[in-house]
Order: C-alpha cells, then structure tokens, then sequence
C-alpha cells in the first residue's frame, strides 16, 4: 500500500514537506512559510546547527516558477538560497549560482549545493531572533490556538 502526502496540502507545500524531513536530517531546523521582513514570505527558511541560514523556495510548475519575480529579494536574508522542486521540473529554467533540492512529500535530495554567500552579523542576529520568535508563536498557536487571536 502506497501512503499518499495530506490531501488538504497545495502542491508547494508537499515539497516544502519533504524538504524540511530531509533537513532535519541535516540537522536544520525549519519554518514553512517565514517572513524574514515585511513583504517577503519564503517557502522554507532552515536554521543549521551552526547558524547557518538556508532560504528554499518551492516551485510545483513551470507556471510557478516564471510568475516568480521575488526570489532574488530573498537573496540577502539567507546564507545559501535553493530551489525544490519535484522529479519532473524542468531543471534548465533555474538559474545557475543557486542550489537545487528535488523533493517529493516524504523527503528530498540535494542535487546542487547553493554556493554561500554569509550573512553579515547584525542581520544573522536579527534573523535568527525572528525565527526563534516565530517558531515560538507558531507552537504557542498549536498548543493555545484562543490566545493568539486579535
């Protein structure tokens, strides 16, 4: 019996699923759907054991993909950017100087190493207080949904 991903998820998000199940076994831990600043929401930011920052951002289509025009704002709130996508995509489209993560709902490989480009101190700081803070929220929200409500 083949086990299917939840029903209820969109396609970016079973991708963004296996990503975050093979990173752990990284020892990264991730956050689906961060806004790292105001009017920027990546699919997957990733937090290493040793404070790195990946940023992965999830593309089920070539659809998905061309209508993106954000993604290299996200370049400066991350220490390796990559693209997940599913056996299928048509990998030329991505640009090169970016990593690569071909993913399915249960786990993923990385196919090329995004080259690093380190955040500067003060915005690693920040960041990773943000990430802290909503990882912190969002668990408060599982375990209490009524207290985090306007």
């Amino acid at each position: 019996m083949t086990l299917l991903p939840d029903p209820t998820l969109q396609p970016g998000q079973i991708l963004a699923r296996g990503v975050c199940r093979h990173l752990l076994g990284h020892d990264f831990a991730c956050i689906e759907e961060f806004t790292p600043e105001r009017g920027k929401r990546v699919d997957v930011m990733a937090l290493g054991p040793k404070g790195d920052l990946w940023v992965i951002e999830c593309k089920s289509s070539r659809a998905d993909y061309t209508s993106d025009t954000k993604w290299q704002g996200y370049l400066n709130w991350c220490d390796r950017y990559f693209w997940a996508v599913d056996e299928t995509f048509p990998t030329d489209l991505l640009p090169e100087g970016t990593g690569l993560i071909v993913a399915d709902g249960y786990d993923a490989e990385i196919l090329r190493m995004a080259p690093e480009t380190r955040l500067a101190g003060a915005r690693r700081t920040a960041l990773t207080r943000r990430f802290a803070r909503h990882a912190a929220l969002r668990l408060q929200g599982l375990r209490d949904p009524g207290a985090l409500s306007p």
